[in-house]
């Protein structure tokens, strides 16, 4: 049975780590509010710069495009986002996991899967196995910018108009709420022709006649960047999100957690504590008994 000693120890150890769960669950809480914002802010101009490349798109043959065109897919490039810091639940293993599966699933003719790491946790596990590495990407939630996010989307689109892979696909953890994360693996490039689809577009191109300058060709070459920009900035702000969520999931949990073992030690305290009473209860009883019987 342990000491009273030990267990006031263990009772001090647990209520420091419940200080640091419950400061660390406030910090995830305040950066989260700020993550939602910047979201919210993002939709709007994903869904109308959506709506207008789908316009011009509608006026094209796609296949008079790069970044449209379907190839016949060699070699493939998959971009992993995780978080650089653990203590978020399963929020890197689940998106690893699904990951590894992924390329374990691809086609065996397949000459090559290469892997974009974006995040730590993700650099960390797939650098240290039989994966290969294009580029890797550490830190980039510290100080989260659209700078970034374009800098990253400009390697991607540049080794596949080079055709150094023929399809880009993106794993990462979509932001529902603070207590679920859903796993998407969306394809980058080419862009798929469902993402370009807007339900009135066709109801819309029979009732107005648009004269562009410069072309059409133009105007899609100029727009599509700054489309896929975007979308890995919104991802990126989506897993950013998704891991403060479960951040705050977490050391919640574990907050609780340690006050319930706090309420358990001192219930073990407590019960060791009137042990050792009644030890000496009884030993003083026991020696006044002997020293009676000894006058």
């Amino acid at each position: 049975m342990a000491t009273l000693r030990e267990i006031r120890r263990r009772i001090s150890g647990v209520k420091s780590i419940q200080k640091i769960t419950k400061a660390m669950k406030m910090v995830a809480a305040a950066r989260l509010r700020r993550a939602q914002e910047g979201i919210l802010s993002a939709r709007p101009y994903a869904r109308e710069m959506k709506r207008l490349i789908a316009h011009l798109v509608a006026e094209l043959d796609p296949l008079l495009h790069p970044l449209l065109q379907t190839r016949d897919v060699k070699n493939v490039l998959l971009v992993v986002v995780t978080a650089d810091r653990g203590l978020c639940g399963a929020f890197n293993t689940n998106v690893i996991k699904t990951a590894a599966n992924h390329i374990r699933q691809q086609n065996p003719e397949l000459q090559t899967v290469r892997v974009v790491t974006i995040g730590r946790k993700g650099s960390d596990y797939f650098g240290k196995r039989d994966y290969q590495i294009h580029s890797r990407h550490v830190g980039i939630f510290q100080t989260l910018d659209f700078g970034k996010a374009r800098g990253i989307m400009a390697d991607l689109m540049s080794g596949y108009l080079k055709g150094e892979f023929d399809r880009v696909e993106v794993i990462y953890n979509e932001f529902k709420n603070v207590l679920q994360q859903r796993i998407v693996i969306e394809q980058l490039l080419p862009i798929p022709p469902e993402e370009l689809k807007v339900e009135d577009t066709r109801k819309a191109r029979s009732h107005v006649d648009y004269i562009y300058e410069p072309s059409i060709k133009e105007i899609i070459d100029a727009l599509l960047p700054k489309h896929l920009n975007f979308q890995i900035w919104r991802i990126l702000l989506e897993s950013n999100a998704a891991a403060l969520g479960a951040q705050m999931s977490a050391m919640d949990n574990a907050t609780e957690n340690a006050k319930e073992l706090i309420t358990d030690l001192t219930l073990s305290y407590n019960k060791a504590r009137q042990a050792s009473i009644t030890k000496e209860l009884l030993e003083i009883v026991a020696g006044a008994e002997a020293l009676k019987e000894a006058g």
